[in-house]
């Protein structure tokens, strides 16, 4: 299998066995299995201090062109790290292959964004946390089936709907989105609460409509 050459590569998901055979393809493209031992090294995101890092980065392939670094649980790494390895890759040295490896793929997370576009995206299984954060997140990515799914398991779980909607309010409107935005947001939670507390509609069946209805607003609004 020809591997597309990059310098770097997000490996995105929580399929761990997918994920490894990747890896092991990137890796065999690149190093051959005779020297991975002197070209391929791993670090873990958590505790990772930026000296080792920038150590790593350093050294230089042996008798091949290229060496491998892979981070793994790369979500966790702290603030100095992420703005070193994102003026790094302003200018990335021709012999290093860097692989960061992660859970969840987050719209909202500069450094996850700025360094996909920077390299080759794979993106793999995830399981989605359930939970009104989650389902905001799925709503302001304009992604109603995988919010629908959220909002589903929440229900099954006994979630009560005033509460869904409660944190629905909570961390739309503290995603500092502008005035205007938060009013038609506030206008649809409203809704969605009236609906529930005078029977209009099943409560299942009003969240159902709001959701999708902010998730239309978000598209909308961009």
């Amino acid at each position: 299998m020809v591997v597309k050459e990059t310098w770097l590569y997000l490996l995105i998901g929580q399929d761990i066995s997918s994920k490894d055979l990747k890896l092991k393809s990137i890796k065999k493209s690149l190093l051959g299995q005779a020297l991975e031992n002197f070209n391929l090294d791993t670090l873990y995101a958590k505790g990772l201090a930026l000296a080792e890092l920038q150590e790593k980065l350093l050294c230089l392939p042996v008798r091949i062109k290229k060496r491998i670094l892979v981070i793994k649980d790369a979500q966790a790494l702290k603030e100095p790290l992420r703005d070193f390895l994102l003026e790094y890759s302003k200018k990335p040295p021709a012999h290093l292959v860097l692989i960061l490896d992660l859970e969840h793929y987050d719209l909202r997370d500069d450094f996850i964004l700025s360094m996909s576009r920077r390299g080759q995206v794979y993106r793999f299984k995830e399981t989605l946390a359930v939970n009104t954060f989650s389902l905001t997140r799925q709503i302001e990515s304009k992604r109603p089936d995988y919010a629908l799914k959220i909002l589903q398991q929440l229900l099954k779980n006994g979630e009560k709907a005033e509460r869904i909607v409660g944190g629905l309010r909570y961390s739309l409107l503290k995603a500092g989105v502008n005035s205007t935005q938060a009013r038609r947001i506030l206008r649809l939670l409203l809704d969605c609460d009236v609906t529930i507390k005078t029977g209009r509609l099943k409560p299942g069946f009003a969240l159902e409509r709001c959701v999708v209805q902010l998730c239309c607003l978000g598209a909308s609004n961009r």
